[in-house]
């Protein structure tokens, strides 16, 4: 089933009472994808006081699996308005960091809470998104003669090479659209190569 996710990375900045909020949305698969990238934020933004942030995996309409955390600021006051932003806009497989400056005056509790969701908002706003198309995992062997063959068809159905690992034969690790499997297995059982589904 498809559904939308991010395209590109989106970010966008509020300030409220001197307090600068800088919102990040991106595409993640995985909650541990988003703690790296979570490091990676942290590290760019080492002296701000919060990273506070949410995600949301799988069809947003029944996600597999959300995520949270407030980075310190009061609980329930920053991943929950952020994570509730996420709910409300159908968006699958995306992950909000909000990077909080703290500007010497106290927002209080609903303040922040609303001071967060506001951030996360923007972001939101101006993500680009795509559809997310279904894929198969494939595991495809062949001689070594047929390796550019293998790589030419993925190509031509929109397939997402993974690994490639030289034995005595080639073994490429592939993703390939729901739609295509027919198509591609076709092609390489009349190529004599072997493959199977992950």
């Amino acid at each position: 089933m498809s559904y939308p996710i991010p395209a590109q990375q989106a970010v966008a900045e509020i300030e409220i009472k001197k307090s600068r909020f800088i919102a990040y949305a991106r595409h993640v698969v995985s909650r541990e994808t988003g703690m790296e990238w979570l490091e990676e934020i942290k590290a760019e933004y080492p002296d701000a006081r919060h990273h506070c942030w949410a995600y949301q995996l799988g069809n947003p309409n029944c996600a597999t699996n959300a995520g949270m955390g407030d980075d310190g600021e009061p609980s329930g006051t920053a991943g929950k308005p952020i994570l509730n932003v996420l709910q409300h806009k159908g968006i699958g497989d995306v992950m909000i960091i909000v990077v909080r400056y703290f500007g010497g005056i106290k927002l209080g509790a609903g303040g922040l809470t609303r001071a967060y969701g506001q951030a996360a908002q923007a972001v939101m706003e101006i993500l680009p998104t795509q559809e997310r198309i279904p894929m198969t995992g494939m595991e495809v062997v062949c001689d070594f003669a047929l390796e550019q063959n293998v790589r030419h068809w993925l190509g031509q159905v929109n397939g997402e090479l993974l690994s490639v690992d030289y034995q005595h034969q080639v073994t490429i690790r592939a993703e390939v659209p729901d739609e295509e499997v027919d198509g591609l297995s076709a092609t390489l059982r009349a190529n004599r190569c072997t493959y199977s589904f992950e």
